[in-house]
């Protein structure tokens, strides 16, 4: 395995490849249990995916790659001759996993491409390729994160929507990757985190991740993000993406239009933070990407307990779009953009 960077307020790894297999740690389980998932398909790995073990659009994409290597295996140990045919409806399988994640799609492309020319057997040069996608997610993280901390002006605090760390990526984590340098840089003092309805993964993730490396936080309601912006207690919102159209129109956890819009209703600066391989050229605006709609029952209910009228019925989009005209800055491994439109994403898609 190639070398996976770990620094100052940087702890957690949620995705790993152990000897033959991919190790997820369950971020379902979190904060409270700290359980690891042994998967050996691809069809296992689907499942993680597609039922919340693994999340966060780059980590998605990483854990589909470790898929596409299970899968190759499997397929080439069964029928050594017709191997490649085989695969394809395991990768299939992989791709449907979730559709709004870009980074999944973009992964398992890469996966697919270096499969021309491999003679014999395929897991070595797949698995070398998934692990490079994996090093090169941490390296990209931690280029970011610089990339990110130098535009902010030593402040109080700075308030985060999701989870965008370690456990949504490779490690360090991309907005979270902001803030762990920027608080590690002396930038900031404190770090406000939305509690992120209906999976809770800021006060489930977030703020577990940042209790972990020791940076002072507080968690709050979705709701009370505005007063919060109206009190001066933030110069910056930072947040991830799951996928960003062609003209710089971001896809992210629901919620993350509303606080676009009360960022610049207060005049705090509003930056997202993503790797170019979120960025989908070939979907034009924010319109045209697709977003999941995920079961009711994940609004009525909190675990198993129903928390709703029993008559009441929910709508429970995972993500909203942000217009680009709402964005200060995009933060890439490639370099910043400032508000972003059609022709900045060209040029840096270019570079």
């Amino acid at each position: 395995m190639p070398k996976i960077l770990m620094s100052q307020h940087d702890s957690i790894r949620a995705v790993e490849w152990k000897d033959n297999h991919l190790v997820l740690l369950d971020q379902r389980k979190l904060p409270h249990n700290e359980q690891y998932v042994q998967l050996y398909s691809a069809e296992e790995t689907a499942d993680a995916i597609r039922n919340m073990v693994v999340r966060g659009a780059p980590a998605i994409g990483i854990a589909a790659a470790y898929g596409v290597v299970m899968a190759a295996r499997k397929s080439y140990k069964q029928y050594p001759q017709d191997w490649r045919n085989r695969l394809e409806a395991e990768k299939d399988v992989l791709m449907n996993a979730r559709p709004t994640a870009v980074n999944l799609m973009w992964a398992l492309r890469r996966m697919c491409a270096a499969l021309e020319g491999i003679q014999g057997d395929p897991e070595p040069v797949l698995l070398e390729l998934a692990q490079r996608i994996h090093q090169d997610d941490i390296d990209d993280n931690y280029r970011m994160g610089e990339l990110g901390s130098a535009l902010i002006q030593p402040s109080h605090g700075v308030l985060t929507h999701c989870n965008t760390g370690s456990l949504a990526t490779g490690g360090y984590g991309t907005a979270l990757g902001v803030i762990r340098s920027a608080y590690s840089n002396g930038k900031i003092e404190h770090v406000y985190a939305d509690e992120t309805r209906p999976w809770w993964q800021g006060s489930r993730l977030t703020a577990w991740e940042l209790v972990k490396d020791k940076i002072p936080a507080h968690l709050l309601c979705e709701g009370a993000a505005a007063s919060l912006m109206r009190q001066g207690k933030v110069s910056w919102v930072i947040v991830g993406s799951d996928r960003i159209a062609a003209n710089g129109d971001v896809a992210n956890k629901i919620g993350t239009y509303s606080l676009a819009v009360n960022a610049r209703y207060h005049g705090v600066r509003f930056m997202v933070v993503a790797p170019t391989s979120t960025i989908d050229m070939n979907t034009l605006t924010g319109n045209d990407i697709p977003i999941e709609e995920r079961s009711q029952d994940e609004v009525l209910n909190v675990g198993n307990q129903r928390i709703a009228a029993m008559q009441a019925q929910a709508w429970n989009p995972a993500f909203d779009v942000t217009p680009a005209a709402l964005v200060d800055a995009l933060v890439t491994e490639k370099g910043v953009i400032e508000r972003p439109n059609a022709a900045k994403m060209a040029a840096l898609m270019a570079s």
